[in-house]
């Protein structure tokens, strides 16, 4: 546990910290033989190759050491400067309510049938079940019962307003059988990039999660041919009004100082905005900075120049004067040349969830790669502590996306069935979200030749977010260019037979401080796991040996990428074992 918590009882004064340090540590500590690798640590003695992954399982939590487990230097490093670390990103608060291990549980106020919703597997139900869903969120929220049985849904089934939780009796007992994609059900959706992409390869959802006035928005500009951005200021990015501007501040404080707080309120949730300057220095700051990522080609890339500025949504816990207490600390510098400020945004989706069942899509071949129909899954959009919890999506062509969400969680979730091209999506600056307990299971029929598998996907400035706990028996660490930073993929099992994707003109595949922890490579690929000789201001720790073959990638940048490797030819032998546990323990 850290010290300085104030206001109320979710942020920080300062960076100072206990002197004993967290649980994982002070176990492993003790272990006999406890020794601390290095970078060139491969001997056979720590060499190992892992058992492929039984299908479904996650790798169990245990604070006991196994013989020969060893605490590598970073960690120790990391609780000592925890917020500031150079390869380390702090994200023990990530995930819905902070990350809480107890998602909300609210009261009953309908369920589907008395809306006229049938088990039989031939009713389309989507209308009662949508009207169950709009019902609740009139009394104010609460939960939305589906029995078990099958329900066929010939529509979007729609979480618009806060505080609405749709639940099933289990993801075995409550299916969901979606006959229609979006492309039927809300019209082609093409790329505001110009080509002959579908949009659908990336975004939406047949059960969607965002705010009902935002998903109106979004469906009537799609249907009108003005493809939207899709984030938190609106399809035009002009949504938003100014607040106050923030004096600067350092990266990993929790206490800002603005210029007017008037408009400020514990409980508000606000955007931190920055805007890059002519010479490119806060893309450069995401990376890590130094005389690599001066050199690099910035005005070359312009998608990625189009997804700036970087939009951080973070709730306000304390105002004292012009002092601001956030709930979150700062992931980046606030600098004046940045033009930083609070400033507003369209209303969220927040308190509302998913839960206890499966959505069963029509088993249709998979369409060629990028021009996915929109037969998908569960997606946030614009949404803010809301989460899934023991769903599973069959036969998608993109199974759990979240679009500019950030403090979500998904737990306990699965993809299965034909194959999809991106099982997991994180983009269009989705921030300090944890997906745990996930599953992407083999594919249940052969893959087409021209489609593609991606997997954990991380993209467009997406920010601090975790993959925790998930056995991968098909897919990649997809960092799709777009210039995601900091985000930590921990306690991981993976066939790596998946390729990442990204536009050439959408700049480099990482940022700093990406931290692969304790990761079980079963096929022996190298490629997006082992970063130290790919991204900058990197931590791999804890993979076994691997080579690389198929995919292979070179660094963005030329010259030190400032990249640490640690326990290298390993498994499971790091400890702390999860990289986030570890930091939620030391944040408790």
């Amino acid at each position: 546990m850290l010290e300085g918590r104030t206001g109320m009882g979710n942020a920080y004064e300062g960076i100072t910290r206990r002197t004993v340090l967290g649980t994982a540590i002070a176990v492993a500590a003790t272990a006999a033989g406890t020794a601390s690798a290095t970078a060139a640590d491969t001997s056979p003695a720590h060499a190992a190759t892992p058992s492929a992954p039984t299908p479904g399982a996650h790798p169990a939590k245990s604070s006991h050491p196994a013989k020969g487990s060893q605490v590598p230097t970073l960690w120790r490093e990391f609780n000592r400067s925890p917020y500031t670390h150079p390869q380390i990103p702090f994200v023990g608060r990530a995930g819905a309510q902070a990350g809480a291990r107890r998602l909300p549980r609210r009261r009953v106020v309908a369920d589907v049938r008395d809306f006229g919703a049938v088990a039989d597997g031939t009713t389309d139900s989507a209308p009662a079940i949508n009207r169950a869903i709009a019902a609740a969120g009139r009394a104010g929220g609460g939960t939305v019962l589906i029995p078990a049985g099958t329900f066929r849904i010939d529509d979007v089934i729609r979480l618009g307003h806060s505080n609405v939780v749709l639940r099933g009796a289990g993801s075995g007992r409550t299916t969901l059988h979606a006959t229609k994609n979006l492309t039927e059900l809300i019209g082609v959706y093409g790329s505001r990039y110009g080509g002959d992409k579908s949009s659908w390869s990336w975004a939406g959802g047949l059960i969607w999660l965002a705010p009902t006035a935002r998903w109106e928005s979004l469906t009537t500009a799609i249907r009108a041919k003005a493809w939207p951005f899709e984030g938190w200021t609106g399809n035009k990015r002009d949504e938003w009004s100014t607040l106050t501007t923030v004096e600067p501040a350092r990266q990993g404080s929790h206490t800002i100082t603005v210029a007017d707080a008037r408009g400020l309120r514990p409980g508000a949730l606000v955007l931190l905005r920055l805007a890059d300057d002519a010479d490119h220095t806060l893309l450069e700051h995401m990376c890590g900075g130094g005389p690599g990522t001066e050199a690099y080609d910035w005005p070359a890339m312009t998608k990625l120049t189009s997804y700036v500025p970087y939009e951080w949504p973070v709730r306000v816990t304390r105002v004292k004067g012009r002092r601001v207490t956030l709930e979150r600390p700062l992931p980046l510098d606030v600098r004046p040349e940045w033009d930083p400020r609070l400033t507003t945004h369209v209303p969220e989706l927040t308190g509302s969830g998913v839960e206890g069942l499966t959505l069963e899509c029509a088993e249709t071949p998979q369409q060629p790669h990028l021009l996915d129909k929109g037969f998908n899954g569960v997606t946030f959009q614009c949404a803010y502590d809301c989460w899934a919890d023991d769903v599973t999506v069959r036969n998608v062509d993109n199974g759990f996306g979240l679009v500019a969400a950030s403090a979500c969680t998904l737990r306990r979730t699965r993809v299965e069935g034909r194959g999809a091209h991106h099982p997991y999506f994180c983009r269009e600056g989705s921030h300090d979200n944890l997906v745990e307990e996930f599953t992407i299971a083999a594919r249940t029929t052969p893959a087409p030749s021209n489609v593609q598998l991606h997997g954990i996907n991380v993209e467009g400035l997406s920010s601090y977010n975790v993959w925790s706990r998930g056995v991968m028996e098909m897919g990649t660490f997809d960092s799709h260019r777009g210039l995601p930073f900091a985000n930590v993929r921990t306690d991981i099992t993976v066939n790596n037979n998946g390729r990442h994707g990204g536009d050439a003109i959408a700049g480099p595949l990482h940022g700093a401080r990406f931290a692969h922890w304790n990761i079980r490579v079963t096929n022996g690929r190298a490629g997006l796991m082992k970063i130290d000789g790919l991204a900058p201001y990197s931590a791999t720790v804890g993979i076994n040996e691997v080579r690389e073959f198929d995919q292979i990638d070179v660094p963005d940048f030329t010259g030190d990428l400032h990249s640490r490797l640690e326990l290298y030819g390993t498994t499971d032998t790091v400890r702390p074992r999860n990289l986030y546990d570890a930091q939620r323990e030391l944040d408790r």
